[in-house]
């Protein structure tokens, strides 16, 4: 673990964490896309009972939101956080005490959201916490647009990778995240994700405890491609993944200046969706309630 912060931290000094490789010198004071330091900021935390019940249980998730992201989507329902910065500067010392607090809460797990721009400061402090009895699950909430051999430093400190799967197509991606080859860089990183951690698997109680969970996003107009996504997940990954096919979206941030984002998804376009995951005989797949 000690190796593992050392060789992350020192990737800060010419940043290649996240797919967008600016080498900027994080340490320095040097800003890049993520437009954060060497130190986390952090939004808020808590427990959580708004994600997927496999993670909440009966006393929540334990969410730690990361200000900042590598990704700029025009449709983000946290543009708060994510875009415009709402959040606290705090030292690695400080995340750790987080997480345990958390844990001490009756947390079932560590939720990270956002944590791909400070992955090296997650780790060092996953490595003040577990000598502090950190035992719980962590959870790896991400838009899907990290870098491969970054993610191979986390194998075997994450236990349950949970990215979402945006788009199919790597042109309405940069389009509407401003990110370079999404979908390409989304199928190499869940590719690794399963490798260190494959198919989801449970507790007695039903809860998740180590595996890929993943969520698709349906977007107005199939704007997500969402046929393409739930098949590389069948086809590349395993028959068995399970996914959240969500049916939540609703215009946020700058969807006003986009018009075929600007309302919410029709019913038939979330069963054209659902109805397409059985036919490939998702049976793991979660629906949202319309």
């Amino acid at each position: 673990m000690r190796a593992r912060v050392e060789e992350l931290k020192s990737r800060l000094r010419c940043c290649n964490t996240c797919p967008h490789h600016c080498e900027v010198d994080r340490v320095a004071g040097e800003r890049g896309f993520c437009r954060t330091g060497s130190n986390p900021v952090v939004a808020s935390y808590g427990p959580h009972f708004g994600e997927e019940s496999v993670l909440v249980g009966s006393k929540g998730s334990g969410t730690i939101f990361f200000t900042y992201c590598v990704m700029r989507c025009v449709f983000c329902q946290n543009f708060e956080i994510s875009q415009l910065g709402e959040g606290e500067e705090i030292t690695t010392e400080a995340l750790a005490d987080i997480m345990i607090s958390l844990q001490r809460r009756g947390c079932h797990n560590i939720n990270l959201v956002s944590p791909t721009h400070v992955i090296p400061m997650i780790v060092e402090a996953v490595c003040l916490a577990v000598p502090k009895g950190l035992a719980v699950p962590l959870v790896y909430n991400t838009g899907g647009y990290e870098d491969v051999a970054t993610l191979k430093l986390l194998d075997g400190i994450i236990d349950i990778y949970m990215p979402d799967v945006k788009f199919a197509d790597n042109q309405k991606a940069r389009k509407y995240t401003g990110c370079r080859s999404y979908f390409d860089v989304a199928k190499a990183a869940i590719r690794e994700m399963h490798r260190q951690v494959g198919d989801l698997r449970f507790d007695s109680q039903g809860l998740a405890v180590k595996g890929l969970l993943v969520r698709h996003l349906v977007l107005p107009n199939n704007l997500a491609d969402s046929e393409a996504v739930l098949k590389f997940l069948a086809e590349d990954i395993s028959p068995n993944t399970v996914v959240n096919i969500m049916a939540q979206y609703h215009p946020a941030y700058r969807t006003s200046h986009y018009p075929e984002l600007a309302r919410r998804i029709r019913r038939e376009e979330y069963a054209h969706v659902v109805e397409f995951a059985r036919a490939l005989r998702m049976d793991r797949a979660m629906f949202s309630l319309w």
